[in-house]
């Protein structure tokens, strides 16, 4: 019976982390083929394991299990190196939805949810498992500042902090604090 609960409970721990934040629906119509390739991030909130990072990319392609692996690369300022993490990454609800879970930690996995996407797939807004975790992407290093507007109202709207979003400034060569 404590073996029964013991797993019950870990399966709802990284079920959890897999899921949906309440009132954030991954898009419909997704196609993962599209979504391949270079992605820059221009703008997250900050969280432990891209903390420092600057020129931040994201790199997708396809896996022979039917997954997805993905290749997170980022400069730290302050060792003055390049890091890399590589993870892979399954879809949660269907090939067709943008909700998938991934990887960089063994068996753990958390939410990748895509909940707006450009129709030319020129940027992305992804969450994670909660509010806590946000990214605008963008097949190139910078966006219109109408992008970025739309990008900041709608998260707010879903309750994200926006106030603590760090946008890449590639003038600067790095990052810099603040949305609003």
């Amino acid at each position: 019976m404590f073996r029964t609960l013991i797993s019950l409970g870990l399966t709802a721990l990284i079920a959890g982390c897999s899921g949906a934040p309440e009132g954030i629906a991954p898009i419909e119509n997704f196609e993962i083929n599209r979504y391949l390739g270079k992605w820059y991030e221009v703008a997250r909130l900050d969280h432990s394991f891209e903390r420092g990072l600057t020129q931040v990319t994201a790199e997708y392609s396809l896996r022979e299990d039917g997954g997805v692996k993905v290749i997170n690369r980022g400069f730290d300022a302050a060792a003055g190196e390049w890091r890399e993490a590589i993870g892979k990454a399954y879809f949660v609800e269907g090939l067709d939805r943008g909700h998938l879970k991934v990887s960089f930690f063994g068996p753990f996995y958390g939410a990748y949810v895509i909940f707006e996407l450009d129709p030319d797939y020129r940027y992305a807004f992804v969450s994670g498992p909660n509010r806590d975790y946000l990214w605008l992407l963008s097949r190139t290093a910078e966006l219109p500042d109408s992008v970025l507007e739309q990008f900041i109202e709608r998260s707010g709207q879903l309750g994200f902090e926006t106030d603590a979003l760090i946008f890449n400034n590639p003038d600067m060569g790095g990052t810099f604090v603040g949305g609003s």
